[in-house]
């Protein structure tokens, strides 16, 4: 018997049994658009994708070359538009020196480095770091430990918050480094949940708490499992939206 996959949450979801992936490239006025094309046999239509990855088309199965191009020309200066847009929001370089500002909780916190310190902390809106000033590797690794240690403080307490909320047990929370996904739900009742979240603020961190317990109860996105979900966070739709929109202006590079 095979073992049930995980339910996810990436940055924009898409969950198919069947599907393909493939770089494509599209000529437009004389500009090359690269894009990945996602072929499922669930898909029924074609769909436009843009975000911090660029562009994604779904595609039916069997849809032509020729159809997926069609659709590319009919919204080709809305692609060039969106994709400027997105590339405007990358995050700039970012220096890891004393001063530098770091997003924790959707609050901007200045890097204080001290080496006289024994363990990295935050007072108010400083964050005491264990380490040099001038050592960028040692002040960074720092960091990211201790963000790590309180995405994963941070985490447990908002699932014993809202897991009873739900009806379902607490799950054993891990945390993910993953690129494109913010949580995962595991059938067997683990939880991961991305470390980057901790950057950003509360009510966000929360829908993806919510998002992936409530899949403890519904491991699909059935309109039974969006019920639990907006029984609990009734504003749901606009935290998504704000995490799928927002999130970049949270995130370390």
């Amino acid at each position: 018997m095979s073992r049930p996959e995980p339910r996810q949450l990436p940055f924009v979801r898409e969950h198919l049994t069947v599907q393909a992936a493939s770089r494509q490239r599209y000529q437009f006025a004389g500009q090359s658009i690269d894009y990945t094309l996602k072929r499922s046999a669930r898909r029924r239509s074609i769909t436009l994708t843009i975000d911090e990855r660029g562009l994604r088309v779904g595609a039916p199965w069997r849809a032509s070359q020729r159809r997926i191009e069609s659709v590319l020309a009919a919204h080709a200066r809305w692609i060039v538009r969106k994709l400027v847009e997105w590339a405007a929001r990358r995050p700039t370089h970012f220096a890891w020196v004393d001063g530098a500002r770091i997003m924790v909780l959707g609050e901007p916190v200045v890097l204080a480095p001290d080496p006289a310190h024994a363990s990295t902390e935050r007072v108010d809106d400083r964050l005491r770091v264990a380490a040099v000033a001038d050592a960028a590797d040692a002040l960074e690794n720092a960091v990211r430990d201790w963000l790590r240690e309180t995405a994963q403080n941070w985490f447990a307490q908002r699932v014993g918050h809202f897991a009873p909320i739900l009806g379902v047990d607490v799950p054993v929370i891990r945390l993910s480094n993953a690129r494109t996904r913010w949580g995962t739900c595991h059938p067997h009742g683990r939880v991961h949940l991305n470390w980057r979240l901790i950057q950003m603020p509360p009510a966000l961190i929360d829908y993806v708490v919510v998002h992936e317990l409530a899949h403890l109860h519904e491991p699909n996105h059935s309109p039974r499992f969006w019920h639990r979900v907006e029984t609990v966070l009734p504003d749901h739709k606009q935290r998504r939206r704000a995490l799928r929109c927002e999130a970049h202006r949270y995130l370390l590079p």
